[in-house]
């Protein structure tokens, strides 16, 4: 029944990894990317997510690729995504304000040279663009993922990955693409 609305979708996802491929700009960033998170490990460094929705699925299981294991046995590396905890969730968003869940993280547990990756497909999550203000207080390395545009991301993020889409579904695709060449990378990187 729905065969040709399946074939669409399946190329439309396809059209927008075809995109980044022939972005070169787009496939050096990705490489900085992972030689930045290589050296933040080698430093002793941690690696932190936080995405909101499908987003905030996405940041847990990148972080987990690290933390767990992607490829290799071998031991763990330090990531965690930032909204594990519901009780501190839950507490902040009611006693501050949810635009303010991540930042207060960032304050209270980063060390310069750790890394925070942002996932938000507009750029505009108010609650990533507060937590990157506040990791460039405390010279922690920022990565956006978003989408084309980029947002207010776009001004703010130390390195930044748009994705060469504005449709939602197609960019968080791309972004669990793009963690998964960054996080094989880096992992190569480490332990060979």
């Amino acid at each position: 029944m729905h065969h040709q609305k399946i074939s669409s979708i399946i190329n439309e996802s396809i059209k927008v990894k075809q995109a980044l491929l022939g972005d070169a700009h787009l496939i050096a960033q990705i490489d900085t990317v992972v030689k930045v998170i290589t050296t933040a490990f080698q430093n002793g460094n941690s690696v932190y997510f936080a995405g909101n929705g499908g987003s905030a699925a996405d940041a847990q299981h990148l972080a987990a690729e690290f933390s767990g294991r992607f490829y290799k046995d071998r031991k763990a590396l330090p990531s965690e995504a930032l909204h594990c905890n519901t009780s501190y969730l839950t507490a902040v968003a009611n006693d501050y304000s949810y635009e303010v869940i991540y930042a207060r993280l960032i304050e209270g547990i980063t060390k310069p040279g750790d890394v925070l990756v942002g996932i938000s497909t507009s750029g505009n999550s108010g609650n990533i663009v507060k937590a990157f203000e506040m990791a460039k207080t405390k010279q922690v390395v920022t990565i956006g993922f978003t989408g084309d545009k980029g947002g207010k991301m776009k001004e703010i993020s130390d390195y930044l990955i748009n994705v060469p889409s504005n449709d939602t579904p197609r960019i968080q695709e791309s972004h669990i693409l793009v963690g998964h060449i960054i996080c094989e990378l880096v992992e190569s990187n480490i332990f060979g």
